[in-house]
């Protein structure tokens, strides 16, 4: 198991960082159900069931959380982008509470998978699928050395403004 790191990414929030136990799931979930119904960020829907959530967050790659005190303010997810041939690459999902958001809680988070990543012997991370306006996600990604690898256009019907493209971002993992 990862031991508790404590951020330094940003003076302002002094997160701890930890892997996610059963117990994360409840304060996990009320982080990620009101993103699914904002429609901007993530492919899933406000259907996207609370089972399927802890599938997905809780089997084959490990989740982490942010803590400030006892309260979860984020998370992520991160493993290999795909397996076998592939299986050099890592990628990996965050989310943020809305009341934790512009508070360095997501560059702690991606800066904590980036050194997960790293310790774990992956060559490179990799964003499958970022919404073009997400514009909070696109420039800390930016700012942390990511590049567009490709767009996937009008891939991802936004609730405000229709369909809009989606980004494959992609970094080394090599010493910056």
């Amino acid at each position: 198991m990862a031991p508790e790191l404590r951020s330094t990414a940003s003076p302002r929030t002094p997160a701890l960082i930890r892997p996610a136990v059963a117990d994360d799931l409840d304060a996990m979930w009320e982080i990620f159900q009101p993103l699914l119904e904002g429609g901007d960020a993530f492919p899933f829907g406000a259907g996207f069931a609370k089972s399927t959530f802890q599938l997905h967050w809780f089997s084959n790659h490990p989740a982490y959380v942010a803590c400030e005190g006892r309260q979860i303010v984020g998370m992520y997810k991160m493993g290999a982008n795909y397996p076998d041939h592939g299986a050099h690459v890592a990628s990996a999902t965050y989310a943020v509470a809305a009341q934790a958001q512009g508070k360095g809680i997501g560059r702690a988070l991606v800066e904590h998978s980036l050194a997960q990543a790293r310790g774990e012997g992956f060559l490179a991370m990799q964003f499958n699928y970022v919404v073009s306006t997400n514009e909070a996600a696109m420039a800390l990604y930016r700012k942390l050395g990511f590049k567009i690898a490709g767009t996937l256009p009008q891939a991802f019907r936004n609730k405000e403004r229709g369909l809009v493209d989606a980004y494959v971002l992609h970094r080394f993992l090599g010493d910056a």
